[in-house]
């Protein structure tokens, strides 16, 4: 569906994913847009059967079906309260397509931006409202409950001349509740004279209501206790399991919390367990098209996250990956997803603070100037002063890099041109395609890695887009013989080229670690750390998924460089977002750098994060020297 929406969408000039083409007719059209609306129609079973299995007690599902039923009397929250980005009648004029208008566009987004926090807050209280008032996993839970009771009979507390109140102790208000057969003839209250008659038609008293109540809401957590229970013992069967389990909540910084929510939000607790939030990625998604963290969010239409708060994500990737950061220990406030305009303009204020780069890092033999693609360097983003939080490069550890061969890094490279929020087109750029600039800087790394380390066999090449293609050792020699066999095209899906780096990093050290038949290979203490450099020229689809990963591992270090378009919001909102990532997981860093870049200036700004100390200017001069490779 998402590639049939990409296609109909390029095929009507639409260039932001969140707007669907339409075409209005009173006859039947077999035109692109129809077809993609048919399918939507063909997929609604399956939407119905994902929200009963995502939804929480309570919660109603709905779509943005209109072709069936009266839409005066859909559930969904969006249909009148959000305005059409084509504007007020825009299938006035018959056989014509109609286009977006970025001033209806923008106001659109305003009201959903508004409507998702106003939604989610709603939820959010509504089910924590339902979370049960006393403790699941207390044996004397009945007993609990009753002396939450407040009876109405009861008489108020008096209090003493000290200021303190004479009503009775928890125990012996429990014991008033339920008195004994002995006392409760004596103490019996004189009945109304209407009590006879109530009880006769079935009507309760207050206390009576009061207790049912209590009895119910026991059972439900009783219930409620065994869910949870029979569900951990289905999902990690032995003590392996749970340790393994353990270790990655620790490791991630969610014990407590996950501890916490157990006992005092079980409904929520038991909704998040089923969904695998307290443990890690199962191995076998990082190859699949489609697993659950790649399904799509679209409130508008439906779509459900698995968070209570599941408005106003793109996938339940990134949901889940947020609701981690939110709620790791030491975190500070909310660490909320910015919305799309909030994104779009911290990355105009980035991008307007590009300043030109050094110039003693001129080189005459960048690809830029061996292109001609135009004069000088482009103003580049500089990077925060590095600070080291990992323990500097051992001779141990393992050097790799993994190269994005997307379609993309073959593409002519052009930047989108804005009419406030809606992209109404692309401008070329004048700047080396992506690949060119990607090999220099695998050359450039390479070379200064072998003259620091002193070895000469090269590092291990894994290329990905769709698939990963493990492409052999690079060297200063081997570099352009290799290169030929780097094939682009395809998408951009990182936990590819991710699970083929691990299984080559595990093969070299299997001895030093445990491989779990769902989670894949586990470090052990001795495993030596792998050290990846990862370039990337956007946002992989699955870039979510690879970061939460990325968060429960500490025998990894990645250090990114972004390549990006001269004046493209898209690349600085990219940047943005793996600077939030690199905050908070200081496993990860990035460099980043648009249009005709200064390479030995990214090279050296790469080796500081890779090797984790600041090589010093003269350190990096010496790395530069051509190795002495050996025949």
């Amino acid at each position: 569906m998402q590639q049939m929406l990409q296609t109909v969408q390029y095929q009507y000039r639409i260039y932001n994913s969140d707007i669907e083409p339409e075409h209005d007719t009173d006859y039947y059209c077999s035109c692109a847009i129809h077809q993609y609306k048919m399918a939507k129609y063909r997929r609604y079973g399956v939407q119905e059967m994902w929200s009963k299995a995502v939804m929480y007690p309570g919660e109603h599902s709905y779509n943005d079906n209109q072709m069936t039923g009266i839409a005066l009397f859909t559930r969904n929250p969006y249909q009148f309260r959000v305005n059409s980005v084509y504007g007020y009648n825009a299938f006035a004029v018959r056989f014509s397509m109609p286009r977006p208008v970025p001033s209806w566009h923008a106001r659109a987004i305003h009201q959903t931006i508004d409507l998702n926090n106003s939604l989610n807050r709603e939820v959010q209280q509504s089910i924590d409202a339902k979370e049960p008032k006393h403790s699941i996993w207390e044996d004397n839970a009945l007993e609990a409950a009753m002396t939450n009771l407040s009876i109405g009979d009861r008489k108020p507390s008096v209090a003493n001349d000290k200021g303190i109140s004479t009503d009775k102790a928890p125990s012996e208000k429990r014991q008033s509740l339920v008195p004994s057969t002995a006392s409760r003839t004596a103490e019996q209250p004189k009945l109304s004279r209407f009590s006879s008659f109530r009880k006769s038609l079935g009507i309760k008293s207050s206390e009576e209501r009061a207790v049912s109540k209590a009895h119910k809401a026991v059972d439900k957590g009783n219930s409620l206790r065994d869910d949870i229970m029979a569900e951990e013992e289905a999902r990690w069967p032995d003590e392996q399991w749970r340790g393994l389990v353990s270790n990655y909540q620790e490791k991630v910084g969610m014990t407590r919390m996950i501890s916490n929510l157990r006992a005092r939000k079980p409904i929520q607790y038991l909704h998040l367990l089923r969904a695998g939030y307290f443990e890690p990625i199962p191995v076998a998604w990082a190859t699949q098209a489609s697993n659950p963290l790649k399904f799509s969010i679209e409130a508008a239409a439906g779509w459900r996250g698995i968070t209570p708060a599941w408005r106003g994500y793109e996938d339940t990737a990134e949901e889940r990956l947020y609701w981690v950061l939110n709620h790791r220990e030491g975190s500070v406030g909310m660490r909320m997803k910015p919305d799309f305009i909030s994104e779009l303009n911290m990355a105009r204020e980035r991008m307007a603070r590009a300043v030109e780069p050094p110039p003693l890092y001129y080189a005459a033999d960048d690809v830029c100037h061996l292109q001609h693609t135009s004069k000088g360097y482009s103003p580049q983003v500089m990077p925060p002063p590095y600070v080291a939080y990992d323990r500097p490069e051992q001779a141990s550890d393992d050097t790799m890099i993994l190269l994005d061969v997307s379609g993309s890094m073959d593409f002519d490279p052009q930047r989108p041109v804005y009419e406030q929020y809606l992209v109404t087109g692309f401008a070329p750029s004048t700047q080396p395609k992506n690949k060119d600039v990607a090999k220099s800087i695998i050359g450039r790394f390479a070379d200064a890695m072998a003259n620091h380390d002193h070895q000469n066999t090269g590092y291990d090449l894994t290329t990905f887009s769709t698939q990963a293609s493990y492409i052999g050792p690079i060297n200063h020699q081997s570099l352009d013989s290799l290169w030929r066999k780097v094939r682009f095209g395809g998408g951009t899906r990182v936990m590819t080229g991710w699970q083929k780096v691990k299984d080559l990093h595990f093969q070299k050290h299997s001895e030093s670690a445990v491989h779990h038949p769902v989670y894949g290979w586990q470090a052990g203490p001795s495993t030596p750390m792998l050290r990846l450099l990862l370039l990337l020229d956007g946002e992989a689809t699955d870039m979510d998924e690879f970061e939460l990963d990325l968060l429960g591992l500490s025998w990894a270090h990645v250090t990114i460089f972004l390549i990006g378009v001269d004046g493209c919001p898209h690349h600085h909102r990219h940047a943005n977002e793996l600077q939030r990532i690199s905050d908070v997981n200081h496993h990860v860093s990035f460099v980043d750098a648009q249009g005709n870049c200064p390479e030995r200036f990214v090279t050296h700004e790469l080796l500081k994060r890779h090797l984790g100390y600041d090589v010093s200017m003269r350190e990096f001069e010496e790395m530069e020297e051509l190795p002495a490779y050996q025949e």
